[in-house]
């Protein structure tokens, strides 16, 4: 377990977060992802507890941020011409559930996406994994997952050198899930770090910078207020 004690800050630029600053983060952004998730028809991400889980001592953080049911039209269904113009904007299939339209779609239309934030006790950062089911509950696999991608994820997958999508055991729920290979990521943050200013130099300030980075690659839809909101 940690305390408030082994806080080493983020001023040391190796990208990394300690455990402490991640549980901290994590509560921070929940919090302020609750202000505006209404306003944008979005669920909440909430921290689970894992507290009592029996595999709680091979982690240094009890919990997780999970984001559930994501609704999304599947890609295979979707007119172009209805969802976007040629070259106007960029797709971004992740919605909210309550943000479709439930009555016009069949239940075989639609796909459903959890997304959790995990600390990499390895990596010493937040790592995004990912499970993608259909309406009765059947796992999607990897190739019908690659089509609810946006248009620019293979791209990005194939020419990042920071990361790719794997299959992994969850570490807290011990079964396969999707995840986006840390590999590399801290490079990528102490990049991102370098461009905050001291003031903006905290824990929620790099679980933001990181998740609209990642959430390019999976299409997650981050409100623009997430990014220029900053704690107080």
């Amino acid at each position: 377990m940690f305390s408030e004690n082994s806080v080493v800050g983020l001023t040391k630029l190796d990208g990394t977060i300690t455990p402490f600053e991640f549980n901290q983060a994590c509560h921070d952004f929940a919090l302020k992802w609750s202000t505006i998730c209404h306003d944008h028809d979005l669920p909440p991400w909430f921290w689970v507890s894992c507290l009592n889980s029996p595999f709680i001592s091979s982690h240094d953080v009890d919990g997780y941020l999970s984001l559930e049911k994501m609704c999304i039209l599947r890609s295979d269904k979707i007119d172009d011409n209805v969802v976007s113009h040629a070259g106007e904007e960029e797709r971004n299939w992740f919605e909210s559930k309550t943000s479709t339209e439930p009555e016009i779609l069949a239940t075989d239309d639609v796909h459903y996406y959890d997304f959790h934030i995990v600390y990499s006790n390895s990596y010493r950062m937040p790592v995004l994994y990912f499970r993608g089911y259909n309406s009765d509950g059947q796992p999607l696999t990897l190739s019908q997952i690659e089509i609810d991608l946006p248009a620019n994820s293979a791209k990005v997958l194939t020419e990042s050198k920071w990361t790719f999508i794997t299959q992994l055991e969850h570490p807290y729920l011990n079964r396969p899930w999707y995840t986006l290979h840390p590999c590399g990521t801290n490079e990528l943050m102490k990049l991102l770090i370098n461009t905050l200013s001291k003031s903006e130099d905290t824990p929620v300030r790099y679980l933001i910078s990181w998740l609209s980075v990642v959430s390019q690659v999976v299409g997650l839809k981050i409100p623009l207020q997430i990014s220029t909101t900053h704690r107080s």
